[in-house]
Parts: C-alpha cells; structure tokens; sequence
C-alpha cells in the first residue's frame, strides 16, 4: 500500500524552512508498516495544490498533507480542499471550544481570525489538535478508495496529531506488513570498494530483503530492509544475513544502527581503564570535540595538543627541529613524534596524532592536497600510516578524524 506526503509552504520551496516534517513523517510511517511512494512540496497557490492533490490519488491510496490550515490569509489549504471535495467551510461548534477553551486558559480573547479555525469542510471528519487551534480533516474518495489527511504544518502539532490520532487509524484500516530496517557501518572502504567486496552476498538476497548504501564522509552506512508477515521469523533472517557479512568484511564494520565511533571508543577506553590524549595539527581539535561529545568522556580522556604551527610541535611536544626540516610537518616521522610527545606530556596510554594537509591549498605534488598521515601510540608501540582523503578541506577533516577513531578501536580490540 502505497503513501504519498505533500508539504505545503512558500517557505518550503525558497529553502527559508528545512523541511524536516517529511522525514519524520516517512520515518513514523515506514515504522507502522506504510511504504511512502512520494513525497511532494507545493507553494502557498491553490492550483498547484490541487493539481499535486489529482496526482497523488492515482497513485497512493493514502495522501497526507501538512501546511497552510492556519488563521491567517496565506493559509489557503483548508479552502482548497473545499473546492478539491466539492464541499463547503460549516462552523464546526466543538471545534471552537476547543480554540476558545485554549485562548481563554492563556487569557486571550478569540479573535475573529482564530474564530475561523473553527470554519471546516462539511464533508471531513475533524481530527482533534490538542496542542493548536488547527484541526486535522480527514476525506476519503470512492472508486477506488483514497483516504486524505490534512494536518498543520507547526512540526509539534503535526507529530502529536500523527502519533495520536493519524497512525492509529490507518493501521485500523489497513493491514499492514512488518518493515524491518537493519544498519551496518562500515568506515575505511569507499563505497564503490564495498559494493564490490559483498557482490556476491547482495546478490543473494532474497526479494523481500533490499539493501541501500548510504554513504557519508568517512562511513558508509548498510541499511537492510526487510518485509514479511511474521516478525520474529524476519528479525532472525536479517540477523544470519548481518553475520554472513560480518564474515566477509569484519575490518571495516565497527558497529551498527546509531553506533559512534567516539562512543565505542570510549567504552572500550572505560572497559579498559585506559587514558587517552590527542595531538592535532590538520585536524584543529575537531577529533577532541568528537570525544567529549560523549558525556562521560572526562573519565577517560586527558586533553590534547592543537600543534598547528611546527613551532608548537616542538616547543611543546618536543618534535625534533631536524625532523620538520628532513621530512616536513607532514610525514611519517612528525607524526611519530608528536604521538610520543603528547604520550608523555599528559601520561596517557594512548594517543591519537595527525598531520596533513586539508586544503583547498598548501598541497604539492609530492604531497596533494588531502594527505595525511594518523598515528596511533600505545602502551607498546606507535604505529603510523599515510592516506589519501580527497581536496575538500571540510571532508577531509571530517574523513581523518574517523579514521584516526577507527584506527585507535582497532589497534585495541584487535
């Protein structure tokens, strides 16, 4: 069965107002069992909300709409759907006791214009908006059956009213499958390089089972999808086909559904009573904020070094000068160094360091833009490797400070 979303706004279409009200009502659907087939924006004109309307009911059985229900002119979906029905605005007495009740517990009087929240098609059942004055409209067309849902589009009304009210009889109405989604995270592969290391495992997949690659800035994310009848029997097939792949790629999988590395990182550092300290050159910090965005982090981790400038590196860690000068401040060798250095500056176990060059400019041609070499210092050893992340400064940094988390995650588990 198929559900189709339209989101009506002005402020929608000229990118003043993100348009988050679609993702969460495509999420709480799939959840309940629906499959979202569309999803459609219009502006604040009743021609093309009527014209996105004809086109919805060809192709959904369910149309749910948010926006333009308010008191105020440009708020013109309420009439629309009057003429889309072929019916007309009726005082609606419960209704407006509900608005009256509300203003009056704020202590305001009901202005003429909130009194036409009150006004609803005559043909709609009224759904109760118990946190604003707009009530949802619920219509339904014959031949073949299309059931429309008109909603507000304040975000917290809307969510109330679909949770409440919305899913609950939809779910009365229509028997639904059960949706199950599964996500795998991968980091240290590009997405090209996965696909084709699990071809032969996606190719077994059975029809009822779609897998979807979702790939971001460092990671690339697995979603597993399946649809079936019986749950349980469901839960259990996605969980064989995740340790099959498990199996096939277990250096690139560090964790699943709303896993963080810096979260992992730090209950593995928690479980191991370990320390942990970072020095940054390319990467300015931003891998220290990663770690103590996890409450808790001051248990385990000391602090860092922003060493940007090469003076830093040695006045404070104690890069050897000779070192900058032989080998540069990206490389190999300063890397090393500035581990070991903030190892010992802050008595830690381990350590992460980098160094690179993050762009849009400084790079050579001997070093582009997009170099950068991590280094990993533990109570044994320091290990230290070189790579590639591309010449966009943001995603660079972002793509070195997962790495550099995955690095340390592996370099103690394993």
């Amino acid at each position: 069965m198929n559900v189709e979303i339209i989101n009506i706004g002005d402020e929608l279409l000229i990118g003043q107002v993100v348009n988050t009200n679609a993702s969460w009502m495509a999420e709480q659907l799939n959840l309940a069992g629906f499959r979202v087939h569309q999803v459609s924006v219009v502006g604040d004109n009743s021609d093309h909300i009527a014209e996105a309307l004809g086109l919805a009911e060809t192709r959904a059985e369910v149309v749910l709409i948010s926006g333009g229900i308010g008191p105020t002119r440009d708020d013109i979906t309420k009439n629309t759907l009057c003429e889309y029905f072929n019916t007309r605005l009726v005082f609606n007495e419960e209704a407006y006791r509900e608005v009256e009740a509300m203003f009056s517990k704020r202590g305001y009087p009901v202005t003429e214009l909130n009194r036409q929240q009150a006004m609803l098609p005559e043909h709609c059942i009224a759904i109760a908006n118990k946190l604003g004055t707009a009530r949802g409209m619920w219509f339904e067309k014959s031949n073949p059956t299309v059931i429309f849902v008109s909603m507000p589009g304040v975000p917290f009304e809307m969510k109330a009213m679909m949770t409440g009210e919305i899913i609950p009889r939809l779910k009365q109405r229509f028997h639904t499958p059960f949706i199950l989604h599964r996500t795998i995270l991968t980091q240290g592969i590009g997405e090209s390089f996965l696909a084709a290391r699990i071809e032969v495992w996606e190719d077994s997949l059975p029809p009822h089972i779609r897998l979807a690659y979702l790939p971001q800035p460092g990671i690339v994310r697995l979603r597993l999808t399946g649809t079936g009848d019986q749950e349980q029997r469901l839960a259990d097939e996605l969980a064989k086909l995740i340790a099959a792949l498990q199996e096939l790629i277990p250096d690139y999988i560090y964790g699943y559904e709303n896993d963080t590395l810096e979260e992992l990182v730090g209950k593995i550092l928690t479980d191991k009573g370990a320390t942990l300290a970072t020095a940054e050159s390319c990467t300015g910090g931003y891998i220290a904020q990663l770690i103590t965005s996890v409450p808790g982090s001051s248990a385990y981790y000391k602090g860092s070094v922003v060493c940007y400038a090469n003076e830093v590196k040695e006045q404070v860690l104690g890069v050897q000068h000779e070192t900058i000068e032989a080998f540069g401040a990206v490389s190999e060798q300063t890397v090393t160094e500035m581990a070991i250095g903030v190892q010992t500056l802050l008595n830690v176990d381990y350590v992460i360091a980098t160094s690179g060059i993050a762009g849009p400019t400084g790079g050579t041609k001997e070093k582009p833009v997009g170099t950068t070499w991590i280094a990993i210092a533990t109570p044994d050893e320091v290990y230290a490797h070189v790579y590639q992340f591309g010449d966009s400064r943001d995603r660079n940094i972002r793509r070195a400070a997962l790495q550099a988390l995955n690095l340390l995650r592996k370099k103690i588990v394993f």
